[in-house]
């Protein structure tokens, strides 16, 4: 392949992403609020909140296949974690949604490969493996990275609605086969700091997207292994150099 297709493509490349990235995110970037991230994100989101302890709640469950799946799998990734459960019939779809769509926004950029969703089922004893396997394609989360977890065989159903509660929100079962709960989207930092949460069904995706950004621009600014940040490095593709 010459040199000129070589370019041809990549800006074709480019262009696509740029006008995803800023059609998606209404060109936030603009106005990066870099290391106060969190001031920044308390100030346009009321429906934010600031935790910033140093480990969130650590579990070990397991995905549809029975592997086990620790938090501490991702300590390199930020980890946007929500619960659910499959036979809810309000809030739980609604939220799948929004998690899909902040999912969809981030894997349109260089973020895809730091970030990690992770969904947990509240109710393991309708949610099989079955049920696991296909509730991301029916709900248009990309599997590359999202993963449905569950409780290991022989715990107890209300393992994960005790997680659940670590992370105070709470699932109350009813006699109709539902659980009355809240919907909240936790967002964990790299080595399992409890960043923030973003709490209802109603905030803005594009803030959820930007916070995630800012966490990851903050790891490459202050950590030296990491200088250049994830979009310098897709530049630095596009342009500079061929491997």
């Amino acid at each position: 392949m010459s040199s000129i297709e070589k370019y041809c493509i990549r800006l074709k490349l480019l262009t696509t992403v740029v006008f995803a990235v800023f059609l998606s995110l209404g060109m936030v970037y603009a106005n990066h609020p870099g290391g106060d991230i969190d001031q920044y994100m308390e100030e346009q989101e009321k429906y934010f909140q600031v935790i910033d302890i140093p480990s969130a709640p650590e579990f070990t469950l397991v995905d549809a296949e029975n592997a086990k799946v620790s938090l501490s799998d991702f300590k390199d990734k930020v980890v946007i974690l929500n619960f659910v459960f499959t036979n809810c019939v309000d809030v739980c779809p609604i939220h799948t949604a929004v998690i899909a769509d902040i999912q969809e926004k981030i894997n349109i950029t260089p973020m895809k490969e730091n970030v990690q969703f992770i969904s947990i089922t509240t109710d393991p004893g309708n949610d099989a493996a079955e049920v696991l396997n296909s509730y991301g394609e029916s709900h248009n989360l990309n599997p590359v990275n999202w993963i449905f977890l569950t409780v290991p065989p022989g715990a107890s159903d209300s393992m994960t609605r005790d997680l659940s509660n670590a992370y105070n929100v709470k699932f109350e079962p009813m006699e109709n086969g539902q659980q009355m709960h809240g919907a909240v989207t936790h967002i964990i930092d790299r080595n399992g700091r409890f960043a923030g949460k973003f709490h209802g069904l109603k905030f803005n995706t594009v803030n959820a997207v930007l916070y995630v950004n800012g966490l990851i621009s903050n790891w490459y600014t202050n950590d030296e292994h990491h200088s250049k940040s994830t979009w310098d490095q897709f530049m630095e593709f596009l342009f500079l150099k061929d491997e």
